[in-house]
């Protein structure tokens, strides 16, 4: 099993970013994104360097249950986990402390994840209010509390975490109880995105309630997230707000190497450029390929639809190829819309 980092040069930041006893460096975390952040997006970001801490999608804790009773093989969630270099975190949802825990223990006993983080931030209709998890709990910082004393006691030495929204709406605010619900059940770290589950992702983020936070922690880190688009973004986060963390999601499914700008940015260092479009076009199609050897060509290219239409903003014909890769459902189909696009020698 092959757990060794990258050989990626280790980039100095605003301080290493203490997860229980993991030391994350650069601070700088990827979203778990359902949908997206599986093993050949976190593939393609570890290649460019520059994030301190991979995640997994969103899983189902009472899915998973449900699997290990009837048997059946790992959920393709999991996906590369076991393997894949660490650090990793693995996130899981529910509402029921005992779910939780139940499959908190099995990932931690059959997958060694360097984190368990549980999200009490989903503003999804089908996890908040069909499922009355992820942001649904905010309203119950005392829910939250036992969820997380029961997932603590179940990891044994695994740092457990968790990811919050600021609350409900903006008349319930209640992410004041719900940290220090988080860090008094032995919560080891607690990420906030800057807006209410009622906004989605409406609006801007709220960076100045996010750093009201830190006040009402007394030992654990708090991650800001929420809006971060630009290396320059990330560090005028640190510099400005007083985190000890950050955490990049939507803005790196276009730009993975995201991560490796931030991380230059935080140490002082020149910003490399963005990727000419010949070598974006290469990144789209090595992501491809990876989607395509776990899950065939006809599903693959349908799963990488979505993936590729996040690759262009900003790019010449975007509303041209997002409608042509939408149809494409062939491996010749996929390459001609990407070659359009992103024509060589560009």
């Amino acid at each position: 099993m092959n757990h060794e980092a990258p050989l990626c040069r280790t980039i100095p930041g605003p301080g290493p970013l203490r997860i229980g006893p993991l030391v994350i460096d650069p601070p700088l975390l990827q979203a778990p994104m359902a949908g997206f952040t599986n093993y050949a997006y976190r593939a393609i970001v570890r290649r460019f360097c520059g994030v301190g801490l991979l995640a997994t999608e969103m899983l189902s804790a009472r899915g998973l249950r449900e699997m290990n009773a009837r048997r059946k093989g790992a959920p393709e969630r999991l996906w590369g986990v076991r393997d894949e270099p660490r650090p990793l975190a693995v996130q899981i949802w529910d509402n029921d402390p005992a779910t939780l825990a139940e499959a908190a223990g099995r990932l931690v006993e059959d997958y060694r994840p360097s984190v368990i983080d549980i999200n009490f931030g989903c503003p999804a209709r089908d996890v908040s209010q069909k499922a009355q998890s992820g942001a649904y709990l905010l309203g119950n910082p005392n829910r939250i509390g036992a969820i997380v004393a029961r997932v603590v006691a179940a990891c044994g030495s695994t740092p457990v975490t968790a990811k919050i929204r600021l609350g409900p709406s903006d008349e319930t605010i209640t992410a004041v109880d719900v940290v220090q619900a988080i860090e008094g059940a032995g919560g080891a770290a607690v990420t906030v995105h800057g807006r209410t589950a009622r906004q989605m992702f409406r609006g801007q983020a709220d960076w100045d309630r996010i750093a009201g936070l830190k006040p009402h922690l007394k030992r654990i880190p708090l991650v800001g997230n929420g809006d971060l688009k630009t290396p320059e973004a990330v560090r005028e986060a640190f510099a400005r707000y007083g985190i000890d963390g950050v955490m990049i999601g939507r803005a790196a499914l276009a730009r993975p190497w995201l991560f490796r700008r931030s991380a230059a940015a935080l140490a002082g260092e020149p910003i490399p450029p963005e990727p000419s479009l010949t070598e974006q076009r290469d990144v789209l199609l090595e992501h491809y390929r990876l989607i395509v050897g776990r899950f065939g060509e006809r599903k693959g290219t349908i799963l990488m639809r979505s993936y590729a239409c996040c690759y262009v903003p900003g790019v010449a014909g975007a509303r041209k190829f997002r409608a042509r890769v939408s149809r494409a459902a062939s491996v010749e189909e996929f390459v001609a819309a990407v070659e359009e696009c992103f024509p060589r020698g560009a």
